[in-house]
């Protein structure tokens, strides 16, 4: 008889916490026009926050902004800002303010990433990474933390666990998710006396986003090297999400909390070695996606 392995179920928050939690909070939020940072939103509102969420695209924004407050009864609005310009997320901040008169909470979420060995990757591509994801998040906690200062708020900033070790063909963001986590660190010890919080969720593999889709050669199933029986769903981090801001985690600070059941402690090289690297033009037909 073959052995089975057990997977684990997807929980949904609102069935773990209460649909009050977050009543009179309010959040901003990069990159919460989709995927993961649209996730992580939602389950927000649906315990009660307000939301601002920033981006490039503002018609992709605006839409998300009006089918998140459909869908939980809250109020979602967009605001169109690049977030290498810190006056473009000083002006959504002061969107923030005039519309719901605080911040309470920041998910630091934008970011970009392909697939690139460092022989074919140009200064400018790898230079872009660093920009978005690094850069973009300390232009947000400047323009973001007087006011997180003011209500004693949290921070969370989306990383990666791809610079826990060597990954081939992901230098430029191995490098921009370790000054994530290093920012993050920082702003946790200078800015606890002040009584704000800052956390790093991880996310390992998660089913059904853009970044999953580009990142996964043609023909990879990770599923089954997952000690938690499945890929990642984007309710997964909107779970860590709702705890770590809630209450629950005040003595939480300044710490990295990987969302990808278990992954790392059994992750391979997801590309060919070390043929992806000697040859790297024989991984054309894999990638699906380059910068």
């Amino acid at each position: 008889m073959a052995h089975v392995a057990y997977v684990q179920p997807t929980v949904d928050s609102t069935s773990v916490f209460n649909s009050n939690l977050f009543n009179g909070k309010v959040l901003f939020c990069t990159g919460g026009g989709s995927g993961i940072c649209r996730g992580m939103t939602e389950a927000m509102m649906r315990h009660g926050a307000d939301a601002i969420i920033i981006g490039r695209k503002l018609d992709r924004l605006t839409q998300a902004a009006k089918e998140m407050s459909e869908a939980t009864g809250r109020t979602c609005i967009p605001a169109q800002a690049d977030v290498r310009q810190p006056q473009a997320l000083k002006s959504a901040v002061a969107k923030a303010i005039e519309q719901f008169g605080k911040i309470d909470f920041v998910i630091c979420g934008a970011a970009g990433n392909f697939l690139a060995p460092i022989s074919g990757m140009s200064e400018n591509a790898f230079r872009t990474v660093i920009e978005i994801d690094t850069i973009g998040t300390y232009n947000t906690v400047k323009a973001t933390l007087p006011h997180v200062r003011a209500s004693k708020g949290s921070y969370i900033h989306v990383s990666a666990t791809l610079h826990y070790r060597g990954t081939p063909y992901q230098v430029h963001v191995s490098a921009a998710k370790a000054g994530v986590d290093a920012l993050s660190a920082v702003l946790a010890v200078e800015e606890g006396p002040h009584g704000v919080r800052s956390n790093v969720i991880a996310p390992g593999p998660i089913a059904g986003t853009e970044g999953a889709d580009r990142l996964t050669p043609k023909g990879r199933e990770f599923s089954v090297t997952i000690p938690a029986g499945r890929l990642g769903d984007v309710k997964d981090v909107a779970n860590a999400t709702v705890f770590l801001f809630s209450g629950a985690a005040s003595y939480i600070t300044g710490q990295i909390l990987p969302v990808d059941g278990g992954t790392e402690h059994l992750r391979s090289v997801a590309l060919p070695y070390p043929q992806a690297v000697l040859d790297p033009a024989s991984q054309r037909d894999s990638i699906k996606s380059k910068m």
